[in-house]
C-alpha cells in the first residue's frame, strides 16, 4: 500500500469515527431536520458519483461508479421516505 493510500484510509476511518460521534450526540428532536439536510447532501453525492463515473476510463472504474450511483440513490430515496414517514406522524387525525 502506498503512502497516499494509507493516508486516504486513515482519513476515511477518522471521518467515520467523528461522524458517528457527532450523530450520536444529536438530540432526538433534531433528527428529522438533520435528516432532511443530509438528504440534500446525499443529492450532492449523487452528482459527484455521476461526474466521476462520466470521466472514468477503465471498465472497473465505471462499474464502481455505477455501484456508487446506485447506493447514493438508495440513500436519497430511503432518506426522503423515512423523513416523510416521520413528518406524517405529526399530522392530526383530521388531516388524514
Amino acid at each position: 500500500m502506498s503512502l497516499i493510500q494509507a493516508i486516504l484510509v486513515v482519513v476515511f476511518i477518522v471521518a467515520a469515527f467523528v461522524g458517528y460521534k457527532i450523530i450520536n450526540r444529536v438530540p432526538s428532536m433534531l433528527h428529522t431536520p438533520l435528516m432532511s439536510g443530509m438528504n440534500a447532501f446525499s443529492g450532492v453525492t449523487v452528482l459527484g458519483c455521476l461526474s466521476v463515473t462520466a470521466v472514468a476510463v477503465a471498465f472497473g472504474s465505471k462499474a464502481l461508479g455505477l455501484i456508487a450511483i446506485v447506493l447514493a440513490m438508495v440513500n436519497v430515496v430511503g432518506g426522503f421516505g423515512v423523513t416523510h414517514r416521520m413528518l406524517s406522524m405529526f399530522h392530526s387525525s383530521e388531516d388524514k
